[in-house]
């Protein structure tokens, strides 16, 4: 089956299609399409928006298509930057600005805890969706640390670990983290329906 992978982020889509490894998936990103529309991720919550993605995305390309939303939810902030994660420094959208203000915002606040959240949200050709989500708690740090990964991972460091998310092996932060996690759900909740012999009206 062609599943659509609905992000533009080279990064997420590696990460995404290295962990749901399932037979018979065959992975397209948006790169793959012709002029794929922009769609505008305006919801209050990452499930609004990764099922706007998801099925305005399916409708388009005629895939199965697969969208997500996720960010970093700080205890000390009531859940900023939440839903605003990828721009919380405003645009363009800029990983270490947003960094920055992160850690702006944090200065002198001893309560470091943290979470980042994934919903995932799979819609059929039609627009019939369905989501899954993840959750991996951690805490941050003062000071970014490591040189991979990509967003907030170099401040984050997961529980139970004393190494960033920019500082483990991918293959390692591909057990541990919240798209993981939702990606764990997915394959085990849409496997009769990543078996299918689901062709795209596109490509």
């Amino acid at each position: 089956m062609k599943l659509l992978i609905a992000t533009g982020n080279r990064h997420k889509f590696q990460e995404i299609s290295s962990i749901l490894k399932l037979p018979h998936l065959v992975f397209m990103g948006l790169h793959d399409l012709p002029s794929p529309p922009v769609v505008i991720e305006d919801g209050v919550t990452f499930e609004a928006n990764a099922v706007k993605k998801a099925v305005q995305l399916a409708q388009f390309s005629g895939c199965w298509t697969l969208a997500d939303d996720s960010g970093l939810e700080v205890e000390a902030l009531q859940g900023e930057p939440g839903v605003h994660s990828a721009r919380y420094a405003g645009e363009p959208s800029s990983d270490d600005a947003n960094n920055r203000k992160l850690l702006e915002k944090l200065a002198g606040c001893h309560d470091r805890r943290a979470r980042f959240r994934c919903v995932i949200a799979l819609s059929d050709p039609s627009g019939v969706a369905r989501t899954v989500s993840g959750v991996c708690d951690g805490m941050l740090l003062n000071a970014a640390r490591g040189q991979g990964g990509f967003g907030y991972d170099p401040l984050f460091v997961p529980l139970g670990h004393d190494l960033t998310f920019a500082e483990l092996a991918p293959a390692v932060k591909n057990t541990l983290s919240h798209r993981a996690r939702a990606l764990e759900a997915a394959a085990r909740g849409w496997g009769p329906y990543f078996a299918q012999d689901g062709a795209c009206s596109w490509g």
